[in-house]
């Protein structure tokens, strides 16, 4: 009964929100799109076959492993910048499920290539390594119930577990498939990372990937084939400071920086009530040494966001026309001294853009979700897909099953309600787009 009740309780929470992307919490913009019978065919004939219908079931019977194995992968901290404990354990346990070849490469990425039978294309799956907390942060799981507790056991350790019981499934049931397929741990998908791990995948050093799958949603039915684009800045005004009495008179970057905020506000406010929805959010300030001590620096961080590169690029200069007006008004009001100067940098630069939904890879994902009884919502994700979706190559990002919430909080927690059917539907998914080999 006890059980029963956590599940409602946790049920009755995940209806509340919508779990992160990148911390995208709230109202998610869904569009409706039709699924071609073509697919729902497809999806239904495949999951008929006697190797996936083995494969489904070797999923279900591994439940208990993937229980524990993401329970240990979780305690292996993975803060910003530092994946690599985590890493090391990731590809060992891709090695150990099968993959062909494993390896990590120059910026941190776990690798794990199974080799088609013809190997003319290549599928990535996709989960990123780190998570958003700071290095000394607690991930010790903690169990209530059939709800597990961790920083980071949703997002994105879950996705993680998800990629290498994809892998499994398709060993222990001895299916081939036509392309190859990488299984992939990313690093740097979280904040400041700025997508650093995909990035390179997508590089001239990467390797070469035509269909892209990430791991890094919600519910079961969630699927991201809208790339968010974003900017980001760290914004530092700099002076000689001095004593608030003694050198009184001197441009103060604290003043700098307070105009620079209204003008950005007040003007970002007009642009973005109209038309696609565009964000901006002064995160962090920072700066100064004592309550009457002039400040020698004054910083700030700004988030901007929108699916149009259009709008985005707006308001990213409407920011640096403010910084620019904030300076000159504060250099403009000194009484002596020298100007104030500023530093610009740019600390984030995600790229927007979009997967056609009537493509196959987006239609299969539809007809894929389909198939486990759930209701397929297009929708907009600040994720890995965002780099292959602003390249052109097909990606979509699909959800990691059961119910959670609190990403990105010390209070994250996962529960496996039906967890293996996101699972089984990523394995179909992978199967559609790699192909099974002939005679196989």
């Amino acid at each position: 009964m006890k059980n029963k009740l956590l599940i409602l309780l946790a049920s009755f929470l995940y209806t509340l929100s919508v779990q992160a992307q990148d911390a995208d919490e709230g109202p998610q913009e869904n569009v409706t799109v039709a699924v071609n019978k073509r697919y729902t065919t497809e999806m239904n004939n495949l999951a008929k076959r006697p190797a996936v219908k083995q494969a489904f079931q070797v999923i279900l019977e591994l439940e208990p492993q993937t229980t524990r194995e993401l329970i240990m992968l979780t305690e292996i901290p993975a803060p910003p910048f530092k994946e690599e404990i985590r890493a090391q354990k990731y590809a060992q346990m891709l090695k150990e499920a099968g993959a062909d070849s494993v390896w990590i490469d120059e910026v941190g990425n776990v690798i794990a290539k199974r080799k088609g039978h013809s190997g003319k294309s290549t599928v990535a799956l996709d989960a990123h390594l780190d998570t958003v907390f700071p290095e000394g942060t607690d991930v010790k799981v903690k169990q209530k119930g059939d709800t597990l507790f961790a920083p980071g056991i949703g997002d994105d350790t879950r996705g993680l577990i998800m990629v290498l019981t994809v892998l499994r499934g398709l060993e222990k049931a001895n299916i081939e498939t036509e392309a190859d397929v990488l299984f992939i741990g990313t690093v740097g998908e979280e904040g400041l990372g700025d997508l650093r791990g995909v990035k390179h995948l997508f590089s001239e050093n990467g390797p070469k990937i035509d269909s892209w799958i990430a791991v890094d949603g919600g519910e079961l039915g969630g699927i991201a084939h809208r790339g968010l684009g974003s900017h980001r800045y760290r914004v530092t005004f700099k002076g000689p400071g001095g004593h608030s009495w003694g050198a009184f008179g001197m441009a103060n970057p604290h003043n700098a920086l307070s105009r620079a905020v209204y003008h950005f506000t007040t003007e970002a406010d007009k642009f973005t009530r109209e038309g696609i929805k565009t964000s901006y959010n002064v995160g962090r300030i920072g700066g100064g040494t004592s309550v009457n001590s002039i400040p020698f620096e004054s910083w700030m961080e700004v988030d901007m966001r929108s699916e149009s590169p259009e709008k985005l690029q707006g308001v990213d200069d409407i920011l640096q026309k403010a910084i620019q007006k904030g300076l000159k008004e504060e250099n403009q009001a000194k009484r002596r001294g020298p100007d104030l100067t500023v530093d610009i940098k740019m600390v984030g630069d995600r790229p927007s853009g979009k997967t056609d939904p009537t493509i196959t890879l987006v239609q299969r994902t539809m007809a894929s979700v389909q198939y486990f009884n759930a209701k397929p919502e297009l929708r907009a994700g600040s994720t890995d897909s965002n780099i292959p979706i602003s390249k052109g190559v097909p990606a979509v990002t699909i959800g990691r099953g059961g119910v959670g919430g609190g990403a990105h909080s010390l209070g994250e927690w996962w529960m496996n309600k039906d967890g293996h059917l996101a699972i089984q539907q990523a394995l179909l998914l992978v199967l559609a787009e790699a192909g099974m080999a002939k005679g196989k």
